[in-house]
């Protein structure tokens, strides 16, 4: 698989594995650490999740900034891997639940979570840098976007099992104290210690805990401050999974750190060669600015229906699906398994239709594939706006009224919707990855990666428009904004196609 490809390829995909297994042992928990810890509605934790992966891309472009700057891509990359194991490490220190000091624990989290953010930012955008580099050998320019499918394929094997990590540990701790995992009930157990619950509300926390405890319960306010404290426990040590991954992607980048390509070496040989190339001319470097700022205004709105993966649709996950398969009990975070699962089995298969499509001549441009990826991703929504539409589902403020809803739709509806977002993922992501490595001019590779990083970001600093749409309107018209968004993209990359085709060239 690898044999046709640069021989630090494989070297920074292990390297990236283990750097997302920390990374998607926690974004699985994240908006549900948030609500059970300190009783936050969808939208404040939205905020909350929002800033925070708006935080991560942006802070690549800092990123890209710095290695820019010093050519020290190695370094730069090193220093975040450490920020990273340092935040999970704050994160991951137990502390009372329900908070004592609310205020003082939510900063403490919140500076966690930059501290995360800040390394990524060090780490992602740079170390994709690195890999664009290889393939600026003439012997493997040809294979830069099957290479960066494989690079981010290799990466999504970690994020697979990462929320099964994360449900594991916390589910493991709840048994330990003879509880069960509920979803529902970390928000019933805040409104009863709040005294918020309705009549209704309060029947069905008083059902919930009979189920969710292994003895008899006489008082019910013990159990919401106990089942509290060990729901958020369990959740504090699942963050601890998130440093042993960080530690071995160490592990393998150090190992493998000779086989990166060196950038100031590079530089260094470029400029005493007779032979060096021609520098680009003014008029050019525009002209490909102008058209990676293009693309990266396009995908601002990719990422703004993509990545409520984390986020709306694991709230309806977890209050509006039926969390049992094939008869077994589920947790809402496994449904963030099935998009890096698809990732790693469908990488393949569309690799496989690009190199058909190449041996015909017939293969898409860059540009063409995003914009198919585009209308993949507006059919995705499309699915779950019409589930959600025939199933009638109530609004979020009737089933906060009654503690749960009393309409539950198949888990497949969702598994469905992750299978067509992967594949417009595979469409888009890689290959925007690839196509910024590709135009961005020689001297602007680290900043033009965090360029995209920081397109990116702007998406997900809108995410928290759709936690708003969620508690505000019918589901079914949340997800019709999606669909809409990601037409609109489609649509536009078809407009500009012919003038980013032949910058491309």
């Amino acid at each position: 698989m690898f044999d046709k490809h640069p021989k630090g390829l494989i070297a920074a995909a292990l390297a990236n594995l283990g750097e997302r297994f920390g990374f998607y042992t926690m974004m699985a928990i994240l908006v549900l650490f948030l609500q059970a810890k300190f009783g936050m509605n969808g939208k404040e934790a939205g905020f909350i999740y929002s800033t925070f992966y708006f935080s991560i891309y942006i802070l690549a472009l800092v990123g890209g900034i710095i290695a820019d700057k010093t050519r020290n891509y190695k370094g730069t990359i090193f220093t975040g891997i450490v920020l990273m194991a340092v935040g999970y490490l704050l994160l991951a220190i137990p502390s009372k639940t329900p908070v004592d000091n609310q205020t003082f624990y939510l900063v403490i989290t919140c500076a966690s979570l930059f501290v995360i953010a800040f390394g990524n930012g060090l780490f992602k955008g740079n170390l994709q840098a690195l890999v664009g580099q290889m393939y600026d050998n003439p012997q493997y320019a040809s294979m830069r976007d099957s290479g960066f499918s494989l690079f981010y394929m290799f990466i999504n094997i970690g994020a697979i099992f990462a929320p099964f990590a994360a449900v594991g540990v916390r589910n493991w701790w709840l048994s330990t104290f003879g509880y069960n995992y509920d979803a529902d009930l970390p928000a019933l157990c805040h409104g009863h210690l709040a005294g918020t619950l309705s009549p209704e509300a309060t029947e069905t926390y008083h059902t919930l805990v009979e189920k969710a405890s292994s003895v008899p319960v006489q008082d019910y306010t013990a159990f919401a401050s106990d089942y509290l404290n060990v729901f958020t426990t369990g959740f504090h040590y699942a963050f601890g999974v998130a440093i042993i991954a960080m530690v071995i992607s160490l592990t393998i980048y150090l190992l493998n750190k000779r086989n990166f390509p060196d950038p100031s070496k590079k530089a260094a040989a470029s400029s005493s060669s007779s032979s060096a190339t021609v520098e680009m001319s003014i008029q050019e470097v525009k002209q490909r600015m102008y058209a990676l700022f293009a693309v990266f205004g396009v995908v601002i709105f990719f990422w703004f229906s993509f990545h409520q993966n984390g986020l709306t649709l694991t709230y309806f996950a977890k209050e509006y699906t039926d969390l049992n398969l094939f008869g077994m009990p589920i947790s809402a975070e496994l449904f963030q398994s099935l998009n890096p699962f698809f990732v790693v089995f469908l990488t393949p298969v569309i690799m496989a239709i690009f190199a058909s499509q190449r041996r015909r001549g017939k293969e898409p441009s860059t540009p063409k594939k995003i914009a198919i990826g585009m209308g993949i991703a507006a059919l995705a929504f499309i699915v779950m706006a019409v589930g959600s539409y025939f199933a009638n589902l109530p609004l979020h403020k009737d089933i906060i009224a009654v503690g749960t809803s009393p309409v539950k739709v198949t888990p497949f509806l969702l598994m469905l919707t992750y299978l067509i977002l992967t594949v417009a993922e595979l469409y888009i992501s890689p290959l925007g990855i690839s196509f910024v490595s590709k135009v961005a001019p020689p001297k602007y590779q680290g900043i033009m990666q965090g360029g995209w990083l920081g397109a990116t970001a702007l998406g997900n600093q809108l995410l928290v428009i759709g936690a708003i749409l969620y508690e505000s309107i019918p589901i079914w018209m949340t997800w019709t904004v999606f669909v809409v968004a990601c037409t609109i993209s489609m649509f536009t990359m078809i407009f500009m196609l012919k003038w980013l085709e032949r910058v491309a060239k």
